[in-house]
């Protein structure tokens, strides 16, 4: 169980210093936009799939008011999307920009396999890597096209 909360530790310090250091100042903005959006959906979502007895999370911060995992839901996810937004490829082909969802969506979903087979952060109870991938694509996809209307642009600054 120690390994576990050293693990929560390790994701907390990765994800604050992905948004210190992989979001430039003129892009904050984007930034924070794409953060929030992708929090509101995996917060709303996380809490769903665990009160619907799809995943479990044995080892979390602050069980005794939550049953989802607040260190993915509230902060990994979202600050990985906000770097995804940031770094969007928006002038680049077509292949290129799905080949840059894929890469994200495939990465995050080997990790979290990853996770939920070596350690007990997550237990995947009715549920399978496939819905990760799903799931986060599509929310990706939703955070690109917020952050999108939100700035009222057809395309991001690169």
């Amino acid at each position: 169980m120690m390994v576990e909360y050293i693990v929560l530790m390790c994701v907390w310090i990765i994800s604050i210093s992905m948004l210190i250091f992989c979001v430039p100042k003129r892009k904050a903005r984007i930034a924070h936009a794409g953060f929030l959006f992708k929090q509101m959906i995996t917060w709303i979502a996380g809490l769903y799939v665990v009160e619907k007895g799809w995943i479990v999370y044995p080892v979390r911060l602050f069980p005794e008011h939550n049953r989802s995992s607040f260190t993915f839901e509230y902060l990994a996810f979202p600050a990985v999307c906000a770097v995804f937004n940031v770094h969007y490829p928006s002038g680049r082909s077509l292949p290129v920009r799905i080949g840059y969802y894929l890469a994200y969506t495939s990465v995050m979903t080997l990790v979290e396999a990853w996770i939920e087979h070596r350690l007990a952060l997550i237990d995947y109870v009715h549920w399978a890597w496939y819905w990760t991938w799903l799931t986060l694509l599509l929310t990706f996809y939703l955070s690109r096209m917020f952050c999108l209307w939100f700035f009222q642009a057809k395309r991001l600054p690169a």
